[in-house]
């Protein structure tokens, strides 16, 4: 079997408190169980469809690669640093 070569990057956006257990089934059977959970599945039918029963409640991105814990990690850090937008007592111009 060859890798796939285009993945789903699936993210559970809503909870499924309060939904069928069918909804719930499919989630859980995707790898989602609490809200804004990444998942990387391989693009075929089968997931194509669980994430159609699920389109409500997850975005999904077709991306090249999946990415490890550890490269999401990094992509959720804050740049390091801060900016000055504006000296504190400075007046705008125009004003």
């Amino acid at each position: 079997m060859s890798t796939p070569t285009r993945f789903f990057r699936i993210t559970l956006l809503r909870s499924a408190i309060g939904l069928p257990t069918r909804t719930s089934g499919v989630l859980k059977a995707l790898g989602l169980h609490r809200r804004l959970k990444t998942v990387y599945h391989p693009v075929t039918q089968d997931v194509a469809g669980q994430v159609f029963a699920v389109k409500e409640l997850v975005d999904v991105q077709e991306v090249d690669r999946a990415l490890s814990d550890k490269e999401m990690k990094q992509l959720r850090q804050p740049d390091s640093g801060f900016y000055v937008e504006r000296r504190a007592g400075e007046r705008v111009m125009g004003s």
